[in-house]
């Protein structure tokens, strides 16, 4: 799993107060390992998803995690 996807599972955790192997599992909302393909093939590419009640933006730093809750 990339690292940034490992972040963001782990903020929506801490914001819903549960242990991250609680969260829905992320296959749900997006491919990781076409996702994790994606991130590493482009430094300067940015993505966005849904994933439940969270928008997760991710990039282009590995760094660049944001996580906000209402997902439309």
């Amino acid at each position: 799993m990339h690292p940034a996807l490992a972040t963001a599972l782990r903020r929506i955790a801490a914001r819903e107060g549960c242990d991250r192997s609680a969260l829905p599992p992320l296959y749900d909302a997006v491919d990781p390992e076409a996702l994790t393909a994606v991130l590493e093939s482009n430094g300067n590419v940015s993505v966005r998803f849904a994933y439940g009640d969270y928008r997760i933006e991710l990039g282009p730093d590995p760094d660049e995690v944001t996580v906000i809750n209402g997902a439309q």
